[in-house]
């Protein structure tokens, strides 16, 4: 079908990628047409399993291919043209919600680098469609079943102990289920932010939560974030000057840098919300993709004045849509009310499909994969990244991001303006701040962004920047 040539510098990988892009392009492969097996097609060139997995990512993450589960993988067909007055943008370009809507309308074509979530096809197999049956058949009363608003008590029960094995001390009776991590944040800040309140975040950080916070008429208080943590005397400073409520923190492979806080970071950013009487929101949805035992505070401080939360969403299945919250009764009182207001309950069918899925052991294996796979992923766009003139600012353990930073005069916002306009999407670091401060930074998601495409988009531009800037300094 393709040739491969061992003695080039081009990764196998990619020489398999631009082989069957090829005879995509030309039509020798149809739409429609279905791809040899995995393992196939590794006999067939004589090269590993895994190189064939890559390659196929990269096909499946461009839109030419799509995985239809153990039926194999299949030519895309071409998508029709969408018209202008279709496309209903829910913010500019570069603000949170338009990154949020990117991210999750996956436009034919546009190569998501700087997206928040995993490709499809790494997350396909993870819930297959027996669980969903024997998930529903878990009811009695199938399709007709109501959930109840705290969670389905068998569920609870398996999410406390994934819990306990992290670390935290926690039983069913203080935990309650929601709809992902983004519901969570707008449950706390229904529950505990009033206007005029003063709100601790990282910076940088989760953009949503800046707008969350924003529509409640808070007022959004940024404090530095470091690889070690939160800067601590800004921590201090701010709780004196503004007299915060809240804080929302994300210790274990914090979005976007994919930092992790160290031991004595939390236990002095717990002493300081002690001696402010400062309540701490913890997100711990990137936590899973730790390969190690992070430092959580929800374990450091029993959920003595920390509401924790995680999610499901990005690691097992966006379709799911299923997070959970732990937290002292006296708090979970108010957060349940705060759901009940809102959304009633969650849906029934979801909580019984990911209990059957806990039950079944499939999510440790899952797991275990998913991190593999990320570890890879992370090795190679470095090398690439690295390669186009990227600085690496600090990688942490593990994850889905790298922070990069562009080099020395090159226009950050105009560089993703023009990414866009190829149909590649980048993130600028200013979208990430609560205050829109200027930042030579990208957020890059490895499992897209080990694609040649980008490393050849970004060779081509930094370098043409670089050129013209020596032609100015020359003319000066």
């Amino acid at each position: 079908m393709i040739a491969i040539d061992r003695h080039s510098p081009t990764p196998l990988a990619d020489q398999i990628e631009a082989g069957l892009a090829g005879l995509i392009e030309r039509r020798q492969l149809p739409p429609g047409a279905r791809l040899p097996s995995i393992r196939a097609l590794a006999t067939q060139l004589a090269v590993s399993p895994n190189t064939v997995v890559l390659a196929y990512d990269k096909l499946a993450s461009s839109g030419l291919i799509d995985s239809r589960g153990t039926a194999g993988f299949f030519v895309c067909e071409p998508r029709p043209t969408e018209r202008d007055e279709v496309l209903l943008e829910a913010g500019e370009e570069q603000e949170g919600v338009w990154l949020a809507q990117q991210a999750n309308d996956q436009r034919a074509g546009v190569l998501l680098a700087s997206s928040g979530a995993l490709p499809p096809t790494w997350l396909e197999d993870a819930v297959p469609a027996a669980a969903v049956q024997r998930g529903l058949a878990r009811s009695s009363a199938g399709m007709a079943s109501r959930c109840p608003p705290q969670g389905l008590p068998e569920l609870r029960e398996r999410i406390a102990t994934l819990m306990r094995a992290q670390g935290i001390a926690v039983d069913a009776g203080r935990l309650m289920t929601c709809y992902g991590g983004t519901h969570a944040i707008d449950l706390i800040c229904r529950s505990f932010v009033r206007p005029g309140d003063a709100v601790l975040v990282e910076d940088p950080g989760y953009f949503l939560m800046f707008d969350r916070l924003r529509q409640d008429g808070a007022r959004p208080i940024a404090v530095r974030r470091g690889p070690d943590g939160l800067d601590l005397e800004a921590l201090d400073a701010a709780c004196r000057e503004h007299r915060p409520r809240l804080l929302f923190l994300q210790p274990a492979l914090h979005s976007p840098t994919g930092w992790s806080s160290t031991a004595a970071n939390l236990h002095r950013v717990l002493l300081l919300a002690r001696q402010h009487g400062l309540l701490i929101a913890e997100d711990d949805v990137h936590g899973h993709f730790h390969p190690g035992h992070p430092g959580r505070l929800a374990a450091l401080s029993g959920l003595e004045g920390v509401i924790y939360y995680s999610s499901f969403c990005k690691a097992l299945s966006p379709a799911l849509r299923m997070g959970y919250i732990a937290a002292e009764p006296a708090l979970l009182k108010t957060l349940m009310r705060s759901k009940i207001c809102s959304v009633l309950t969650s849906a029934a069918l979801n909580e019984y499909v990911l209990l059957e899925v806990l039950i079944a052991g499939r999510w440790r294996k899952h797991l275990d994969r998913l991190q593999a796979r990320l570890l890879q992923a992370r090795s190679q766009c470095a090398r690439q990244l690295t390669e186009a003139g990227i600085q690496l600012d600090h990688p942490g353990e593990g994850g889905i991001f790298l922070w990069g930073t562009v080099p020395e005069g090159v226009d950050v916002q105009l560089l993703v303006q023009d990414a866009m306009r190829n149909k590649i999407l980048l993130v600028q670091g200013s979208t990430f701040s609560a205050e829109r401060k200027p930042d030579p930074h990208i957020r890059f998601n490895v499992a897209f962004s080990q694609h040649h495409r980008l490393g050849d988009y970004l060779r081509e531009r930094l370098q043409a920047l670089a050129g013209a800037q020596a032609t100015l300094a020359a003319l000066r």
